[in-house]
């Protein structure tokens, strides 16, 4: 007999066998709550698939690796010549943070607004990629007190159906109390896997803030590192090209 036995016993013994309303396991208590109970458990096994899979994602060092700043530093010694290597480093690491550095890498030398759009635009695509089914979970915490509600008025429809067609329903209250208890037993359901659900898509929310905070201010020192050095530079080139054309004019006259 599971826990939740003595929260819904609310009828008297059937004579001669064992009580029809008393609930002996966990499966005769999905049976007894009617048609409604299968979407009620599709939702609930959908909801932990996502949940583990959002867990085996969200691992820190999946999506912000501890060694992947200081090995691209190392490769990145010079904007123009390591380029190639450190997109390569990038790649084979494929965590979202490596994906946020790949473009802004690619991008180096060009102007500051320039690198910090496209690191930008790059960085939405991760936080996208890493929101992936939380919709799904907020939509299965907001329809499964819904579904138990329809399958808990279905259930009443069907108890008054059936008190009201028998001969003998006067002062037979343990008739509409069993058709009762049954119809709430997919209320329950609901709310046992709304409630799981609701705190896992909070959670999740709240992990997915923190990743992003971090990988935020990893790019910004990026940014602040390599950005303002390969401008510096990029503007340094021009200037000698600059002085490289004026002499090439000059000798020319």
């Amino acid at each position: 007999m599971t826990p939740i036995t003595p929260l819904i016993v609310l009828a008297q013994a059937a004579p001669g066998g064992a009580n029809p309303a008393i609930v002996q396991s966990v499966w005769d208590f999905v049976l007894k709550g009617g048609p409604l109970m299968i979407p009620i458990g599709l939702c609930s096994l959908v909801a932990l698939a996502v949940f583990v899979e959002r867990l085996a994602s969200l691992r820190r060092a999946r999506v912000v690796p501890g060694g992947f700043l200081p090995g691209l530093r190392g490769l990145l010694q010079d904007v123009d010549d390591d380029r190639e290597r450190a997109l390569d480093y990038c790649q084979k690491d494929g965590s979202p943070l490596a994906n946020i550095f790949s473009a802004g890498i690619r991008k180096l030398g060009r102007p500051p607004a320039v690198l910090e759009k496209h690191v930008q635009d790059a960085g939405e695509r991760e936080v996208i990629k890493m929101r992936k089914h939380l919709r799904l979970l907020s939509l299965i915490a907001s329809i499964s007190p819904l579904l138990g509600l329809l399958g808990t008025i279905f259930g009443m429809i069907a108890a008054f159906q059936t008190v009201a067609a028998s001969a003998e329903a006067m002062g037979k209250t343990e008739l509409l109390a069993k058709g009762i208890y049954e119809a709430m037993i997919t209320t329950a359901a609901g709310l046992i896997v709304a409630i799981p659900t609701l705190i896992a898509y909070n959670w999740i929310s709240a992990r997915i803030e923190q990743l992003v905070g971090e990988m935020d201010q990893i790019t910004v020192d990026f940014i602040e590192e390599f950005g303002d050095a390969s401008a510096s530079a990029g503007s340094s080139d021009t200037e000698s090209q600059r002085d490289l054309r004026i002499g090439a004019v000059a000798a020319a006259t």
